[in-house]
This record gives structure tokens, C-alpha cells and sequence, in this order.
């Protein structure tokens, strides 16, 4: 018997990394982005200082989900963060562990679930 069936509400893919109100919005607004987003635009998009995004950024890089790359665009500094392979995969684990926290929820609540994939993370 694994851990899941004998504790199944215990949502072991819940990641701690990812788990934290701002990063999840850096990941969501880089998922939509792949190609990647500019310090300023994540910024501005996720409504952080300079400080946090920076902070949560380091963590996410140290997660190996994100990667930054620093350079020049003309004479100005310009920071650039994308999702890694690992950290689309990992972010798309993560979700659908939610998801099934969310049916999980509704079940529970006496609500009907919505229906299985609603996301397109888990497919039927």
C-alpha cells in the first residue's frame, strides 16, 4: 500500500517551493510566457518589489525551475527569466496535485467535482 492510499488527502506534490502566493504568480506568468518575461515586466505583472522578486526568483532558481540570465540592452542592464524544462514539468505536476486538491474539496463539500481535465492537466 503506498503513502497515497493509506493517507490520501495528504498531497505529497504539493512542492513548498512552489507553494507561496507570489511564486506561484512568477510561474503562472512565465508559464505564459515562454519564450521568458524581463525583471520589470514580472514585476509589474505579480505587483512585488524589487527586493521580493528577487528573492522569490532565488529561491525558484535554486529550485532549478527557473533560469535567469543577466545582460545588456544597450547600455542598460536588462534581467531575463524563463521556466526551465524541469520547472514547466514540475510546475504542471504541482498543478495537477491541485487539482485533484480542488475535486478532492468539492467531494467532500457535497458539491459535484468538476469535471475530470477542466485544467487540461490530467487527462481522461
Amino acid at each position: 500500500m503506498s503513502k497515497t492510499d493509506s493517507a490520501p488527502f495528504s498531497y505529497e506534490g504539493l512542492d513548498r517551493v512552489i507553494h507561496e502566493k507570489a511564486r506561484l504568480g512568477l510561474l503562472t506568468s512565465l508559464m505564459a510566457h515562454p519564450k521568458g518575461l524581463a525583471f520589470a515586466d514580472l514585476k509589474q505583472l505579480c505587483g512585488l518589489t524589487d527586493g521580493n522578486l528577487s528573492r522569490h526568483l532565488a529561491v525558484l532558481q535554486e529550485g532549478g525551475l527557473v533560469e535567469v540570465t543577466k545582460g545588456y540592452e544597450g547600455n542598460r542592464p536588462h534581467t531575463t527569466c524563463r521556466l526551465t524544462k524541469a520547472g514547466r514539468r514540475r510546475f504542471l505536476d504541482y498543478l495537477a496535485v491541485l487539482e485533484r486538491l480542488v475535486r478532492d474539496a468539492a467531494k467532500a463539500a457535497g458539491r459535484e467535482a468538476p469535471p475530470l481535465g477542466r485544467l487540461g492537466i490530467i487527462s481522461t
